[in-house]
């Protein structure tokens, strides 16, 4: 897994090419090694997304969001209609740390 860190968040991808393996292995290590941080899922790599694959993060997405923490999945392969509200997509990683910082400021507001 590659990890890169940034001010208010940190950007995970894989380095195995085996999207269901690194999900499985993220639904774990989110709660140990990122509790408390707002995470970026990077999966531009995948140039041949299927929604049922993005739907391997919902479990951990739910969990983590439950913290108060954001959880955004970056990808530009779906058709945004298609990706169910209860998670949150992006096409860029400009675009997550914008949703992060959203978020941030909805949290401190009490939303």
């Amino acid at each position: 897994m590659k990890i890169e860190n940034f001010e208010n968040y940190v950007v995970l991808a894989d380095d195995h090419n085996n999207l269901k393996e690194f999900a499985s292995f993220l639904e774990f290590q989110i709660i140990k090694k990122f509790k408390g941080q707002n995470v970026v899922i990077d999966l531009t790599d995948y140039h041949a997304l299927e929604l049922e694959e993005l739907l391997y993060f919902l479990k951990t997405s739910n969990i983590h969001r439950k913290t108060k923490q954001s959880f955004v999945l970056v990808t530009a392969t779906l058709d945004p209609d298609t990706i169910p509200r209860e998670l949150i997509v992006v096409p860029t990683l400009q675009e997550a740390g914008d949703i992060i910082e959203m978020e941030e400021i909805e949290r401190d507001l009490g939303f």
